[in-house]
Protein backbone atom coordinates (compact mmCIF):
# COMPACT_ATOMS: atom_id res chain seq x y z
CA UNK A 1 0.00 0.00 0.00
CA UNK A 2 0.93 3.27 -0.43
CA UNK A 3 2.50 5.48 2.48
CA UNK A 4 -0.24 7.89 2.12
CA UNK A 5 -3.15 4.91 2.49
CA UNK A 6 -5.97 7.15 4.00
CA UNK A 7 -8.66 6.15 6.24
CA UNK A 8 -10.98 5.49 3.60
CA UNK A 9 -14.71 4.44 4.11
CA UNK A 10 -14.61 5.82 7.14
CA UNK A 11 -15.36 9.70 8.76
CA UNK A 12 -13.38 12.28 9.09
CA UNK A 13 -13.86 12.54 12.54
CA UNK A 14 -13.44 8.44 13.04
CA UNK A 15 -9.91 7.85 14.49
CA UNK A 16 -7.40 5.01 14.52
CA UNK A 17 -7.61 4.55 17.89
CA UNK A 18 -11.33 4.25 17.90
CA UNK A 19 -11.58 2.04 14.82
CA UNK A 20 -8.68 -0.32 16.28
CA UNK A 21 -9.70 0.13 20.21
CA UNK A 22 -10.13 -3.76 20.19
CA UNK A 23 -6.82 -4.95 18.88
CA UNK A 24 -5.13 -2.48 21.13
CA UNK A 25 -6.95 -3.12 23.94
CA UNK A 26 -6.08 -7.22 23.78
CA UNK A 27 -2.43 -6.02 23.16
CA UNK A 28 -2.38 -3.51 26.59
CA UNK A 29 -4.14 -6.24 28.45
CA UNK A 30 -1.40 -8.32 27.25
CA UNK A 31 1.03 -7.08 29.81
CA UNK A 32 0.56 -8.06 33.75
CA UNK A 33 2.19 -4.59 34.86
CA UNK A 34 -0.48 -1.35 35.13
CA UNK A 35 2.28 0.86 34.68
CA UNK A 36 3.41 -0.98 31.01
CA UNK A 37 -0.28 -0.56 29.89
CA UNK A 38 -0.64 2.50 31.20
CA UNK A 39 2.33 3.57 29.37
CA UNK A 40 1.87 1.75 26.29
CA UNK A 41 -1.55 2.88 25.90
CA UNK A 42 -0.39 6.55 26.01
CA UNK A 43 2.49 5.73 23.44
CA UNK A 44 0.18 4.14 21.16
CA UNK A 45 -2.34 6.55 21.02
CA UNK A 46 0.22 8.87 20.63
CA UNK A 47 1.21 7.51 17.19
CA UNK A 48 -2.13 6.51 16.07
CA UNK A 49 -2.96 11.07 16.29
CA UNK A 50 -0.09 11.09 14.56
CA UNK A 51 -1.40 8.49 12.04
CA UNK A 52 -4.89 9.95 12.24
CA UNK A 53 -3.21 13.94 11.04
CA UNK A 54 -2.04 11.99 7.81
CA UNK A 55 -5.25 9.72 7.71
CA UNK A 56 -3.12 7.07 7.47
CA UNK A 57 -4.48 3.32 9.07
CA UNK A 58 -2.42 2.16 11.74
CA UNK A 59 -2.69 -1.42 10.21
CA UNK A 60 -0.83 0.06 6.32
CA UNK A 61 1.74 2.08 8.37
CA UNK A 62 4.79 1.96 6.70
CA UNK A 63 8.64 2.26 8.26
CA UNK A 64 8.32 5.64 6.83
CA UNK A 65 5.51 6.82 8.64
CA UNK A 66 7.72 5.40 11.90
CA UNK A 67 10.56 7.25 10.55
CA UNK A 68 8.68 10.52 10.42
CA UNK A 69 6.84 9.99 13.46
CA UNK A 70 10.33 9.67 15.20
CA UNK A 71 11.22 12.91 13.98
CA UNK A 72 8.69 14.67 15.35
CA UNK A 73 8.66 13.45 18.55
CA UNK A 74 12.06 14.61 18.52
CA UNK A 75 11.46 18.35 17.17
CA UNK A 76 8.52 17.85 20.01
CA UNK A 77 10.70 18.08 22.44
CA UNK A 78 10.95 14.02 23.55
CA UNK A 79 13.95 12.84 24.84
CA UNK A 80 16.29 10.02 23.97
CA UNK A 81 14.91 7.86 26.77
CA UNK A 82 11.50 9.06 25.82
CA UNK A 83 11.35 8.66 22.46
CA UNK A 84 13.29 4.85 22.57
CA UNK A 85 10.43 3.77 24.49
CA UNK A 86 7.40 4.94 22.28
CA UNK A 87 9.12 3.00 19.63
CA UNK A 88 9.51 -0.43 21.49
CA UNK A 89 5.80 0.24 22.15
CA UNK A 90 4.96 1.00 19.16
CA UNK A 91 6.74 -2.42 17.72
CA UNK A 92 5.31 -4.44 20.59
CA UNK A 93 2.21 -3.44 18.90
CA UNK A 94 2.82 -4.78 15.92
CA UNK A 95 4.78 -7.72 16.63
CA UNK A 96 1.58 -8.32 18.78
CA UNK A 97 -0.67 -7.55 16.03
CA UNK A 98 1.23 -10.37 13.30
CA UNK A 99 0.31 -13.14 16.18
CA UNK A 100 -2.96 -12.48 15.47
CA UNK A 101 -2.75 -11.89 11.72
CA UNK A 102 -3.52 -8.32 11.97
CA UNK A 103 -0.46 -7.57 9.82
CA UNK A 104 2.18 -9.53 8.47
CA UNK A 105 4.93 -7.12 8.73
CA UNK A 106 6.50 -5.25 11.93
CA UNK A 107 6.97 -1.94 10.09
CA UNK A 108 8.98 -0.08 13.57
CA UNK A 109 11.11 -3.46 13.34
CA UNK A 110 14.37 -1.72 11.83
CA UNK A 111 13.36 2.07 12.89
CA UNK A 112 16.63 3.65 14.45
CA UNK A 113 15.93 3.76 17.82
CA UNK A 114 18.31 6.33 20.25
CA UNK A 115 21.23 5.20 22.29
CA UNK A 116 20.32 5.21 25.54
CA UNK A 117 22.91 5.47 28.25
CA UNK A 118 22.64 2.64 30.69
CA UNK A 119 24.13 4.58 33.58
CA UNK A 120 22.52 8.07 32.98
CA UNK A 121 19.49 9.54 33.95
CA UNK A 122 18.12 12.78 33.11
CA UNK A 123 15.92 12.94 35.95
CA UNK A 124 16.39 15.59 38.52
CA UNK A 125 16.21 14.66 42.64
CA UNK A 126 15.91 16.62 45.08
CA UNK A 127 18.47 18.05 47.30
CA UNK A 128 18.50 16.92 51.19
CA UNK A 129 17.11 20.60 52.15
CA UNK A 130 14.32 20.06 48.98
CA UNK A 131 13.08 17.10 50.26
CA UNK A 132 12.65 18.08 54.27
CA UNK A 133 10.89 21.27 52.51
CA UNK A 134 8.12 18.89 51.11
CA UNK A 135 7.84 16.92 53.51
CA UNK A 136 6.93 19.80 55.77
CA UNK A 137 4.42 20.60 53.34
CA UNK A 138 2.56 17.00 53.07
CA UNK A 139 2.43 17.05 56.66
CA UNK A 140 0.81 20.39 56.85
CA UNK A 141 -1.50 19.19 53.92
CA UNK A 142 -2.95 15.70 55.38
CA UNK A 143 -1.70 12.23 56.92
CA UNK A 144 -2.59 10.54 53.41
CA UNK A 145 -0.12 12.95 52.03
CA UNK A 146 2.44 13.02 54.73
CA UNK A 147 2.10 8.98 54.70
CA UNK A 148 3.07 9.03 50.94
CA UNK A 149 5.75 10.96 50.61
CA UNK A 150 7.30 9.89 53.59
CA UNK A 151 6.94 6.45 52.48
CA UNK A 152 8.48 7.29 48.94
CA UNK A 153 11.41 9.52 49.92
CA UNK A 154 12.00 6.81 52.99
CA UNK A 155 12.35 3.61 51.23
CA UNK A 156 12.37 4.86 47.32
CA UNK A 157 9.00 2.30 46.63
CA UNK A 158 7.61 2.76 43.54
CA UNK A 159 4.11 4.64 43.30
CA UNK A 160 1.54 1.80 42.23
CA UNK A 161 3.48 -0.30 44.77
CA UNK A 162 2.68 2.25 47.84
CA UNK A 163 -0.59 2.49 46.17
CA UNK A 164 -1.68 -0.83 45.97
CA UNK A 165 -0.32 -2.00 49.33
CA UNK A 166 -2.59 -3.28 52.06
CA UNK A 167 -3.28 -3.15 55.98
CA UNK A 168 -2.49 -6.77 55.58
CA UNK A 169 1.29 -6.13 54.59
CA UNK A 170 1.71 -3.53 57.18
CA UNK A 171 4.17 -4.79 59.91
CA UNK A 172 6.11 -2.14 62.59
CA UNK A 173 9.13 -2.82 60.67
CA UNK A 174 8.70 -3.58 57.09
CA UNK A 175 5.99 -3.23 54.60
CA UNK A 176 4.96 -6.05 51.69
CA UNK A 177 4.92 -4.88 48.52
CA UNK A 178 4.03 -6.50 45.10
CA UNK A 179 6.67 -4.97 42.55
CA UNK A 180 6.82 -5.43 38.63
CA UNK A 181 5.46 -8.32 37.51
CA UNK A 182 2.96 -9.18 40.81
CA UNK A 183 5.89 -10.40 42.71
CA UNK A 184 6.07 -10.03 46.63
CA UNK A 185 8.75 -8.43 48.26
CA UNK A 186 9.75 -6.92 51.78
CA UNK A 187 10.62 -3.25 52.08
CA UNK A 188 11.91 -1.89 55.45
CA UNK A 189 10.40 0.94 57.31
CA UNK A 190 11.78 3.96 59.58
CA UNK A 191 10.09 3.77 62.51
CA UNK A 192 8.51 7.14 61.92
CA UNK A 193 7.18 5.64 58.27
CA UNK A 194 5.86 2.94 60.20
CA UNK A 195 3.99 5.26 62.36
CA UNK A 196 2.72 7.49 59.34
CA UNK A 197 1.25 4.44 57.87
CA UNK A 198 -0.42 3.21 60.73
CA UNK A 199 -1.58 6.36 61.99
CA UNK A 200 -3.40 6.71 58.48
CA UNK A 201 -5.41 3.23 58.30
CA UNK A 202 -6.77 4.24 62.11
CA UNK A 203 -4.97 1.16 63.77
CA UNK A 204 -2.32 3.07 65.82
CA UNK A 205 -0.57 0.70 68.38
CA UNK A 206 -2.46 -2.71 66.72
CA UNK A 207 -0.45 -5.58 65.13
CA UNK A 208 -1.58 -5.42 61.60
CA UNK A 209 -0.44 -9.23 61.23
CA UNK A 210 -2.50 -10.97 64.23
CA UNK A 211 -5.10 -7.95 64.99
CA UNK A 212 -6.49 -6.37 61.59
CA UNK A 213 -5.80 -8.67 58.60
CA UNK A 214 -6.77 -7.36 55.74
CA UNK A 215 -6.87 -7.08 51.87
CA UNK A 216 -7.99 -3.57 52.32
CA UNK A 217 -5.73 -0.37 50.87
CA UNK A 218 -3.78 1.74 53.25
CA UNK A 219 -3.87 4.57 50.86
CA UNK A 220 -7.70 5.25 49.53
CA UNK A 221 -9.88 8.41 49.05
CA UNK A 222 -12.33 9.33 52.15
CA UNK A 223 -15.02 6.95 50.34
CA UNK A 224 -12.84 4.02 50.65
CA UNK A 225 -11.80 3.68 46.93
CA UNK A 226 -8.01 3.26 45.58
CA UNK A 227 -6.35 6.44 45.56
CA UNK A 228 -5.40 6.83 41.83
CA UNK A 229 -1.75 6.94 40.72
CA UNK A 230 -3.06 9.95 38.58
CA UNK A 231 -4.65 11.84 41.50
CA UNK A 232 -1.47 10.87 44.13
CA UNK A 233 0.88 13.05 41.23
CA UNK A 234 -1.10 15.76 40.85
CA UNK A 235 -1.11 15.92 45.31
CA UNK A 236 2.69 15.46 44.39
CA UNK A 237 3.08 18.48 42.05
CA UNK A 238 0.99 20.57 44.79
CA UNK A 239 3.33 19.98 47.72
CA UNK A 240 5.90 20.70 45.64
CA UNK A 241 4.42 24.26 44.42
CA UNK A 242 3.85 24.69 48.30
CA UNK A 243 7.10 23.58 49.05
CA UNK A 244 8.93 26.24 46.47
CA UNK A 245 10.47 23.53 44.50
CA UNK A 246 10.57 24.48 41.04
CA UNK A 247 11.99 21.25 39.36
CA UNK A 248 9.59 18.87 37.79
CA UNK A 249 7.82 17.09 40.33
CA UNK A 250 6.87 13.06 39.96
CA UNK A 251 7.02 10.04 42.23
CA UNK A 252 10.18 8.62 40.29
CA UNK A 253 11.73 12.55 41.14
CA UNK A 254 11.17 10.98 44.95
CA UNK A 255 12.49 7.71 44.16
CA UNK A 256 14.86 8.75 42.33
CA UNK A 257 15.97 11.24 45.40
CA UNK A 258 16.16 8.19 47.59
CA UNK A 259 18.35 6.78 45.71
CA UNK A 260 20.46 9.72 45.81
CA UNK A 261 20.67 10.32 49.17
CA UNK A 262 20.67 6.58 49.65
CA UNK A 263 24.43 6.97 47.87
CA UNK A 264 25.23 9.96 49.47
CA UNK A 265 25.09 8.63 53.15
CA UNK A 266 27.12 5.22 51.98
CA UNK A 267 24.89 2.86 51.22
CA UNK A 268 26.55 0.44 48.54
CA UNK A 269 25.10 -0.23 45.38
CA UNK A 270 24.42 -4.05 45.60
CA UNK A 271 22.43 -3.26 49.13
CA UNK A 272 20.66 -0.24 46.91
CA UNK A 273 19.55 -2.47 44.22
CA UNK A 274 17.68 -5.07 46.85
CA UNK A 275 15.93 -1.74 48.07
CA UNK A 276 14.54 -0.43 45.06
CA UNK A 277 13.53 -4.04 43.39
CA UNK A 278 16.15 -3.29 40.29
CA UNK A 279 17.08 -6.78 38.22
CA UNK A 280 19.88 -5.09 36.20
CA UNK A 281 22.76 -3.64 38.27
CA UNK A 282 22.76 -1.03 35.73
CA UNK A 283 19.55 1.01 36.33
CA UNK A 284 20.81 1.10 39.69
CA UNK A 285 24.18 2.94 39.10
CA UNK A 286 22.49 5.52 36.92
CA UNK A 287 22.29 7.01 40.75
CA UNK A 288 25.36 6.79 41.64
CA UNK A 289 27.25 9.79 39.58
CA UNK A 290 30.52 9.36 41.44
CA UNK A 291 31.06 5.77 41.31
CA UNK A 292 31.90 5.34 44.90
CA UNK A 293 32.46 2.42 46.89
CA UNK A 294 29.61 3.36 49.85
CA UNK A 295 27.96 1.01 52.68
CA UNK A 296 24.91 0.83 54.77
CA UNK A 297 21.58 0.38 54.77
CA UNK A 298 19.03 2.16 52.44
CA UNK A 299 16.11 2.49 54.44
CA UNK A 300 16.84 3.31 57.77
CA UNK A 301 19.64 5.82 56.57
CA UNK A 302 17.83 8.11 54.74
CA UNK A 303 14.36 7.71 56.46
CA UNK A 304 16.70 8.93 59.41
CA UNK A 305 16.84 12.48 58.09
CA UNK A 306 13.07 12.15 58.29
CA UNK A 307 12.59 11.38 61.95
Amino acid sequence: MSETTQLTARGPRTTNAAVHAGLLGAWVASYPSPNTQASYTRDAHLFCQFLDAGGVDLLAATRAHLDVFARARTAAGDADTTLARRLAAVSAFYTYAITVDAVTTNPAQHVARPAVDQDHTTTAALSRREAMRLLDAAVADSPRSHALVDLLLSTGVRITEALTSTEAGLFRDRLVIRRKGGKKAVVALPEHTATTLYGLVGIMGTNVATGHETDRLIFTTRTGAPWARTNAHTTLTRLATRAGITKPMSSHVLRHTHATLALDLGVPLHHLQDSLGHADPRTTRRYDHSRKRLANSSAHTVGALFS
